[in-house]
């Protein structure tokens, strides 16, 4: 009987321990939002000049924080959000541009992700929407330092027949099970659905530091903006989703405010790529725009790969700001670890830097020597650009977007072309024959890169037998071969499940 009175006195005086060390957690360390858009281009909100759609809540964002005008992801999707996990150039972690379904490929579970770093300093992590850097056991969010998900696996265009029917779906996953087979139309409801549970995340975390990266399924083909965005935009269903897009930021935003959580919340808005090419005007469609950049998703022109960007964390950031200090998503996973007070071994070697001075405003120069662009759609290999302050040279013939097979003439040759982005955004003016030492200067710098990146690449992730999430009628085999759920279908109760895991 006496040991149970001291255990319930030894815990009862542990109890203010703890519940000081939860605050000193929360007090040192800020909550990080990472919102990211999916084919998104760099003229599609309103503080980077779109007209077509209206996005009132990112205006506001852009007023309270800072936009970033040299801002950069990748080509396409996978390389883009592995990039984004690892603070890496997706050479160097020999990420391709896209993973299908059933790939034997995905982000090795043995990289350091920023999940897995922000979680080892004491943060609640979640993943919720589109992860697409793996679909196998091994690969997903819940493998890289993620505490849940919530979320497509893949793109949402790469819809299989469920098993015993001709209607295409994709999975909808929480944590490592497929809980529903999404028919085309219920698309309709993800942003709405990544929201919610985004809130519950937050709403669960409150008092202590969390990790919340929210991936959208939107704006990426076929476009399906909710039924209370449908119609309103002047660019069909294309502007249609970024206005939902924008609604769902200023959910997170407004949430944080009541919850006391503005102070303390670095909150970061970006794209993974450029706007995709629609051939043809199509009003009840749209389309995306890069702004005054020149090409599409999956080109090395400026408007494949740099992308809006915007950081809000009152107090910190100057309210009001601009930076076009060269950066980008690779950046963001030393940022974030130096922030929460950690820091980022030599080993392995990552190519991002801590910006935190060009968000506080405390420096306008990049941290980094130069910025290098993935090659093609589909290569790990060489680099096809660099960057170096206002200049920019092309090292090989350069497509203007994925799906556009001609070559433009002014950028057929394999001549180095070179482009001062500050007088000439639109890359339409090759200066290479007026400045011969910045030629080989970026040349060199390209060259010493290209052969560090294939000195030290490290592997991708590789299983020996791959498998759909879902039983499907491709012939492919399924983790799910007993299941007999079908296209439209619950695993299970979805509100139990919501309600168990907090989100």
């Amino acid at each position: 009987m006496k040991s149970g009175i001291h255990l319930i006195t030894i815990c009862l005086l542990l109890m203010p321990l703890t519940l000081l060390h939860a605050a000193e957690l929360k007090s040192t360390k800020p909550n990080i939002v990472i919102i990211f858009v999916d084919d998104m281009g760099y003229g599609d909100i309103g503080p980077f000049g779109s007209k077509l759609q209206k996005t009132p809540r990112l205006d506001l964002m852009a007023k309270e924080g800072t936009k970033f005008t040299s801002f950069y992801a990748a080509p396409v999707c996978s390389v883009s959000r592995a990039q984004l996990m690892t603070g890496c150039y997706g050479p160097r972690i020999s990420v391709p541009g896209v993973y299908a379904p059933a790939s034997r490929g995905g982000l090795n579970p043995a990289e350091p992700t920023i999940a897995k770093r922000l979680k080892a300093l004491g943060y609640a992590t979640a993943c919720i929407g589109k992860w697409h850097i793996g679909d196998q056991p091994e690969f997903l969010p819940t493998k890289h330092g993620f505490d849940h998900y919530f979320g497509l696996p893949y793109s949402n265009d790469m819809q299989l027949a469920a098993k015993g029917t001709t209607t295409r779906v994709v999975p909808l996953m929480r944590d490592d099970k497929v809980i529903e087979l999404l028919p085309e139309q219920e698309q309709a409801r993800l942003v709405e659905r990544y929201t919610d549970e985004a809130l519950s995340f937050i709403r669960m975390n409150k008092d202590k530091p969390f990790f919340l990266y929210l991936p959208h399924t939107a704006v990426h083909w076929p476009l399906h903006p909710g039924m209370a965005f449908a119609g309103k935009s002047a660019n069909g269903a294309y502007g249609d989703w970024v206005e939902e897009v924008d609604w769902s930021t200023g959910r997170i935003l407004d949430t944080l405010r009541e919850l006391n959580l503005d102070d303390t919340t670095l909150v970061v808005f970006t794209s993974d790529n450029g706007p995709a090419f629609l051939a043809g005007d199509n009003k009840q469609r749209g389309k995306g725009s890069a702004g005054p950049l020149r090409g599409w998703k999956g080109s090395s022109w400026e408007g494949g790969m740099r992308e809006p960007m915007l950081a809000r964390w009152p107090g910190k950031i100057p309210a009001g700001s601009s930076c076009d200090a060269v950066a980008g998503t690779i950046d963001i996973l030393p940022t974030c670890v130096a922030l929460a007070g950690g820091s980022v071994s030599s080993e392995p070697v990552i190519d991002g830097r801590d910006i935190s001075p060009l968000l506080f405003g405390k420096s306008t120069k990049s941290p980094r020597e130069a910025h290098y662009y993935n090659a093609t759609y589909s290569s790990i290999g060489a680099f096809q650009a660099v960057r170096q302050g206002p200049w920019k040279l092309a090292l090989d013939p350069q497509r203007e977007g994925m799906g556009i097979k001609e070559i433009s003439p002014d950028a057929a040759g394999n001549t180095p072309r070179l482009y001062n982005l500050d007088t000439d955004i639109g890359e339409r003016t090759d200066v290479a024959d007026k400045h011969p030492e910045i030629v080989a200067k970026l040349l060199d710098l390209a060259t010493k890169k290209n052969a560090e990146i294939k000195r030290d690449r490290r592997p991708a992730g590789v299983t020996t037998n791959p498998v759909t999430l879902y039983p499907t009628e491709s012939g492919v085999p399924s983790r799910q071969k007993n299941n007999k759920l079908k296209q439209g279908d619950i695993a299970g109760s979805e509100a139990a499940l919501t309600h168990s895991n907090g989100l």
